[in-house]
């Protein structure tokens, strides 16, 4: 580099902070529905249909951003009006969460929105994706902290180069001199558990719940 590409760099770099590599990432976008039922608000959940990814987990309606979609709103409402059948016109976007990294991969942005319905039977569910929809009293988690879990996962680390042909880059993997260091082997994460009456809610989606319950809890 030359002197004068010093400035080319200065004025190249980033003014406000985001997710280095993002593009590589699985970007996906979700909802987090509230009804008002009594003067209370709810949490509107999904049980994942049991034939799909991930099958039977509960999460709040989302999916992938699509290349058509017009910023990540566009893609909060339309994975909203394809899963439960709620229009644009009758979800109203309040704002949204940081961006959540997920363990595999996966980027989370996240949009909180109430929904000018009367009750969860004004939504038509896909039932190719939805086994069933369900709402919780947003009090439940304000006044329950989840329960906080560690979950180990083995990790089989393989190189392929361009070719599709395995190569070996990091020798000390096999040939580590301490068989006991397992930091490319093994992840250790901490997940958070919530579990209400009928159904536990963990992983992203309990990480989303706290913190919206967080926010809720800083004093004014």
């Amino acid at each position: 580099m030359k002197t004068n590409d010093l400035e080319k760099l200065r004025l190249g770099l980033i003014r406000h902070p985001n997710i280095m590599g993002k593009d590589e990432f699985f970007n996906s976008v979700v909802l987090i529905p509230l009804i008002k039922l009594n003067d209370e608000y709810h949490f509107l959940f999904e049980k994942r249909a049991a034939n799909i990814r991930q099958g039977g987990e509960i999460c709040f309606p989302g999916g992938a951003v699509d290349s058509a979609d017009n910023g990540y709103i566009e893609t909060a409402l339309r994975e909203t009006t394809e899963e439960i059948g709620v229009y644009k016109d009758k979800i109203n976007i309040l704002g949204s969460l940081n961006t959540l990294i997920g363990p595999r991969g996966i980027t989370v942005d996240s949009f909180i929105a109430t929904l000018d319905i009367m009750s969860i039977d004004d939504c038509k569910i896909d039932k190719t994706e939805v086994e069933r929809i369900f709402l919780v009293p947003v009090t439940f988690f304000e006044n329950n902290p989840p329960e906080k879990y560690k979950v180990v996962s083995q990790i089989k680390l393989m190189f392929y180069d361009e070719n599709g042909l395995e190569e070996n880059l990091i020798h000390s993997i096999e040939n580590a001199n301490n068989p006991n260091d397992k930091s490319y082997t093994e992840n250790v994460r901490n997940v958070l558990v919530y579990k209400t009456s009928g159904e536990i809610i963990w992983g992203i989606t309990a990480r989303l719940i706290f913190e919206v319950t967080k926010i809720l809890r800083k004093k004014n």
